[in-house]
């Protein structure tokens, strides 16, 4: 398994298949309380290369390895270091949206697994996600304008559309934290459960979608995000397009044959 300084990275399996295709990603930067600088940066990205050319690996969780802290946002120090160093700013900013979109356009589904903190920087990663869990002692905010400074991580973009509008204009604006329930009722998660409970709920995800077949999962995960980001008539060209490359996969072919003879289908991602 590859080694990082502020990650855990292992391919793990759950209680619904012994198959090791997740990629499990813990932030572990432990001593300041998993707090983003340019290594955690540079490590998000190369713990997420590593998945996206392992063919074993069919989707991603990003977990910490703290027991109170998911991810706190920026270091605070490295950004005080940075007071009036405009093209060092642009540098570090640019690197950290280039990390999170990373998560954004991956090819294979990425859960995020809240637990404990999770403020600026880690929102922003849990935001890029496709799937949001967390567990009952998450708190999750967007406290940037507090400080004097706004979600430059993609947060002001993926927020409002996650949420709407209105409730992200009053969670950034105000800075404040919620709760893992209030963010279940506002659809900033998708699901809460008990501590104890949290990795093995972000597994079974893991474990669903890498039962589904990956080229399928990967255009529709491109479709989706194309609701957002293109005209409606390029995203009907595009899902035409979609189709037709899904026709011409073994695995739809497999998919088909699995209904007929009422088993799951095997698919091979070909």
């Amino acid at each position: 398994m590859p080694e990082f300084e502020t990650m855990l990275y292992e391919k793990a399996g759950s209680f619904l298949s012994p198959v090791k295709n997740v990629a499990l990603i813990k932030f572990n930067r432990l001593d300041a309380l998993n707090a983003i600088n340019d290594q955690f940066i540079k490590d998000l990205i190369a713990a997420l290369d590593e998945a996206e050319k392992d063919p074993d690996i069919r989707s991603v969780v990003l977990a910490t390895n703290h027991d109170k802290v998911y991810c706190t946002g920026a270091d605070l120090k490295m950004a005080q270091g940075l007071l009036g160093k405009s093209d060092e700013v642009r540098e570090l900013v640019a690197l950290g949206q280039q990390a999170i979109d990373k998560i954004a356009t991956f090819s294979k589904p990425v859960i995020a697994a809240i637990h404990g903190l999770c403020l600026g920087g880690g929102t922003e990663i849990a935001l890029a996600c496709d799937v949001r869990i967390a567990d009952e002692e998450a708190k999750i905010g967007a406290p940037e304008v507090s400080l004097g400074l706004i979600p430059a991580w993609g947060g002001c973009v993926r927020l409002p559309r996650i949420v709407g509008l209105g409730k992200a204009m009053e969670l950034i604006l105000t800075g404040g934290q919620i709760t893992a329930q209030e963010a279940l009722q506002i659809g900033l998660v998708s699901k809460v459960t008990k501590p104890d409970e949290l990795l093995s709920q972000a597994m079974w995800y893991g474990a669903k979608f890498g039962g589904n077949a990956p080229i399928a999962m990967k255009l529709a995960k491109k479709a989706t995000h194309m609701a957002f980001e293109a005209s409606y008539e390029e995203n009907l060209k595009f899902e035409v397009d979609a189709a037709v490359e899904c026709f011409g996969t073994k695995d739809l072919a497999e998919g088909i044959t699995a209904v007929f003879e009422k088993r799951r289908g095997k698919f091979t991602g070909e």
